[in-house]
C-alpha cells in the first residue's frame, strides 16, 4: 500500500489537516461501512437470536485477538474496554490498595488514569515525569507504577520497561498514546490500557485491557462476561483469562469497525508517523516555541492563547487541540499526515 493509497482511505484529509489522532483518529471509508452493513443488518434483522449472538461473540473474539497480536501478548491476556478509563478503573479497584499503599504517577497524567488512582484510596505520590524523579519517589511502600508510555502533553516518552526492571515494581501504562502510535510491547507490562479510537482510527467507545496475570486481579467490577457460572447469592466461576474483565457489551457495528481500522493500518505506519513528527518539530521551529517531546505527539506554545489559536486554526481546517493547565496547542501525527498538512498548519501560525 502506498502512501498515498493510504491516506485516500479517510475523506476528511481531502479537505482538512487532521492533526488530533490524540483525540480522535480519523475514519476511514471502510471502518464507515462496517459500522454501516451491521448497523442495517441489526434493523432489518433485529439484535437477537442464536445466530445474531454466535456471530457477535465470534466478531468479538477475532477484535481481541488482533488487538492481542498488535501489542504482542496473547488472546487470553486481553479484555476488551470501552476506554483507557475503563481499564485503570479496572486495574486500580481490582488491586485493592488502601491508605497504606503508595503509588507513583506523574505530573503529567491523564484524569483518565488520575481519577481511578484518586478512587483507589491508596496514597498518590506525584513525580516529575522523568526517570530519575520517578526512581526517587519510590518507598518501601510504593506498591504500583503508574504511568504513561507517552506522555498526553508532551509526546515525551517514559522508560517504563527499565524502571519495572530497576525498581521490581508492577506497572500499569497508559497506552493512550503509545499503542497504535508506535511499537508497545504489551509482554514488557503487568497492565496496558489500548484506546482504539485513537491512533487505531477505530469507532468511538471502544478499547482493551492488557493484564500478564488475570489470576491476580481481582475482579471487582463484575459484568456479564466475568462468569461462566454463578449461584443465587452472586458468587460465579470466573471466565478464563482477562476475557473476565470485560466491562460492558460493544455493540457488534462497533467491533466491526474496529476490525476494518486495524486491517486499514499499513506496516510502515510507525516510522511515518514518526518521520512526521520529526519534520513539524524543525518547521515550527522558526515560527513558534516547541517543546522537548518526542514520538508523534508535537506541542508548542502559541503567540496567542491556546484556546483562541485552536478555534483559529479550526476555522482555517486545521485540527490540533489545547492541552488544559497549560499554554500549549498539541499536534498528532499519524501514518496519513502529509507534508501539506505540516504546512497548512506552519503558514496558519
Amino acid at each position: 500500500m502506498t502512501f498515498e493509497e493510504a491516506r485516500a482511505q479517510f475523506p476528511v484529509l481531502e479537505r482538512t489537516a487532521y492533526l488530533n489522532a490524540g483525540t480522535f483518529g480519523p475514519l476511514s471509508r471502510a471502518t464507515a461501512a462496517a459500522v454501516a452493513a451491521w448497523q442495517a443488518r441489526d434493523l432489518e434483522r433485529g439484535r437477537g437470536g442464536g445466530t445474531y449472538f454466535d456471530e457477535a461473540a465470534a466478531l468479538r473474539e477475532t477484535v481481541r485477538g488482533r488487538i492481542a497480536a498488535l501489542v504482542g501478548v496473547g488472546p487470553e491476556h486481553v479484555s476488551l474496554t470501552a476506554s483507557t478509563t475503563d481499564g485503570c478503573n479496572i486495574v486500580l479497584a481490582g488491586l485493592g490498595l488502601g491508605r497504606d499503599d503508595e503509588v507513583v504517577t506523574t505530573t503529567d497524567e491523564h484524569f483518565g488514569l488520575l481519577g481511578a488512582l484518586h478512587a483507589s484510596g491508596a496514597r498518590i505520590v506525584v513525580a516529575e515525569p522523568n526517570a530519575e524523579a520517578i526512581l526517587a519517589a519510590v518507598t518501601l511502600r510504593t506498591r504500583l507504577l503508574a504511568l504513561s508510555q507517552v506522555l498526553w502533553t508532551t509526546g515525551r516518552e517514559l522508560p517504563l520497561a527499565d524502571l519495572k526492571a530497576e525498581t521490581g515494581l508492577p506497572v500499569l501504562n497508559d497506552g493512550a498514546q503509545s499503542v497504535g502510535a508506535i511499537p508497545v510491547d504489551g509482554s514488557a507490562y503487568d497492565f496496558l490500557t489500548v484506546s482504539c479510537q485513537k491512533w487505531l482510527c477505530g469507532p468511538d467507545s471502544t478499547g482493551a485491557l492488557v493484564v500478564a496475570d488475570p489470576e491476580r486481579l481481582r475482579i471487582a467490577r463484575p459484568s456479564y462476561f466475568s462468569k461462566v457460572d454463578y449461584e443465587a447469592d452472586g458468587r460465579f466461576t470466573p471466565t478464563p483469562g482477562a476475557a473476565r474483565f470485560d466491562p460492558n457489551w460493544i455493540a457488534a457495528s462497533s467491533l466491526a469497525g474496529l476490525l476494518a481500522a486495524l486491517e486499514g493500518a499499513p506496516e510502515w505506519r510507525y516510522a511515518r508517523a514518526a518521520a512526521a513528527a520529526g519534520r513539524l518539530r524543525l518547521m515550527l521551529a522558526g515560527k513558534t516555541e516547541v517543546v522537548a517531546g518526542g514520538r508523534t505527539l508535537v506541542s508548542f506554545r502559541p503567540q496567542g492563547g491556546p484556546a483562541e489559536t485552536v478555534v483559529r486554526l479550526h476555522a482555517a481546517g486545521i485540527v490540533v487541540r489545547a492541552i488544559p493547565k497549560t499554554d500549549l496547542v498539541r499536534a498528532s501525527c499519524g501514518w496519513w499526515t502529509s507534508d501539506g498538512d505540516l504546512e497548512r498548519l506552519c503558514e496558519a501560525l
